[in-house]
C-alpha cells in the first residue's frame, strides 16, 4: 500500500507540477520582463518582476520575494495580484516580486537523490538545485539589486518541489535568504533526507533573525514530513529561528497555494507577526 501511495503521489506531481500549474484565469499584472545568462544553469532565465503601484512615485527602497515557478503562464499573476491586494489594503508592507521562469523544473528544484525510481519522472539526481540557488543568489539578486531600490531583505516563496527547494536553502544555505515561505513541500525527496537531517543543519542557522513560514496539505506522503518537520522545530526550540506551521488538512495539492497565500505572506511580512 506505501508503495502505491507513493507511487500515486509522484505520478500527481509528474501531472501538476511538471506542467508548470498555469494560471491563465488570473490577470497579469504590469511588470517587467527581463531575461539573464545564467553561467550556474548554462542557459538564458527570464525573469519578470513586480513593483507596487506607486514605486515610480516614491523614493523607498524595498525587500524583494523570489518565485520559482514565476513564469506568466506559472504562479506569477496570482502572487503579484495578491500583494498588490494586501498591500493596498495596509495587510503587509511594500515589496518586490521577482518570478524565475522554468526551463528545467524537475532539475532546477531538487537536490541529489539516491532513489533510482525516481528517474523515470524524469527528474535529474544530480543536485540541480545548487545551481540554480547560486544562480539566483550569485547573478540573479545582484542584477535586481542594480535595476530596482531594494533593501537587504529577502525572501523566497514556492509550493511543492518549489517548496522543496525552499526548505532546502532553509537547512544547507540558511544565510540565502531572511524569510521562507512553502506550501506543501516534497520533503518525500530522497528518501526525506532533509526531515531526517534537519537537526544538524539547523545548527548552523545565521545569528540573526530568520523566518519560516511552511504548511502541509492532506497528500500523505507530504504532509507526515511536513509535520515532522514541525514537531522537530517546536522540540528544539531554535532562537534565531521564528516559525510557524500551517496544517491544512482539508486542502488538496493543487489548492493548498492559493488557500494559504495570503496568511503566509501577512505572517511573514510584517515584523510584529
Amino acid at each position: 500500500m506505501k508503495n502505491i501511495l507513493t507511487s500515486l503521489v509522484l505520478t500527481l506531481f509528474t501531472i501538476t507540477c511538471f506542467a508548470g500549474n498555469p494560471t491563465l484565469t488570473d490577470t497579469i499584472p504590469k511588470h517587467d520582463s527581463l531575461t539573464i545568462y545564467s553561467e550556474h544553469t548554462k542557459e538564458k532565465r527570464v525573469i519578470n518582476v513586480w513593483t507596487p503601484s506607486n514605486y515610480e512615485q516614491t523614493t523607498d527602497s524595498l525587500p524583494v520575494i523570489y518565485m520559482p515557478d514565476g513564469g506568466i503562464k506559472e504562479d506569477f499573476p496570482h502572487i503579484a495580484n495578491t500583494l498588490a491586494k494586501l498591500i493596498k489594503n495596509e495587510e503587509i508592507p511594500p515589496c518586490i516580486l521577482v518570478g524565475i521562469e522554468n526551463t528545467e523544473r524537475g532539475r532546477d528544484l531538487t537536490g541529489a537523490s539516491t532513489v533510482k525510481k525516481h528517474e523515470k519522472y524524469k527528474i535529474p539526481m544530480s543536485d540541480g538545485a545548487k545551481n540554480f540557488r547560486a544562480f539566483i543568489t550569485d547573478e540573479l539578486m545582484p542584477e535586481i539589486n542594480s535595476r530596482y531600490r531594494t533593501t537587504d531583505k529577502k525572501g523566497i516563496i514556492g509550493e511543492s518541489l518549489a517548496g522543496l527547494f525552499v526548505i532546502e536553502s532553509l537547512l544547507l544555505k540558511p544565510a540565502s535568504f531572511d524569510f521562507y515561505i512553502a506550501m506543501d513541500p516534497s520533503l518525500w525527496w530522497n528518501k526525506n533526507y532533509l526531515v531526517k537531517n534537519a537537526v544538524d543543519f539547523l545548527d548552523n542557522l545565521p545569528k540573526r533573525g530568520t523566518k519560516l513560514w511552511f504548511a502541509g496539505s492532506s497528500v500523505k506522503d507530504i504532509s507526515k514530513y511536513t509535520n515532522q518537520l514541525s514537531k522537530i522545530l517546536g522540540k528544539e526550540n531554535y532562537k534565531d529561528l521564528t516559525w510557524k506551521y500551517s496544517d491544512e488538512p482539508e486542502e488538496k495539492h493543487n489548492t493548498i497555494f492559493r488557500a494559504t497565500k495570503e496568511k503566509a505572506l501577512i505572517w511573514i511580512l510584517n515584523e510584529n507577526e
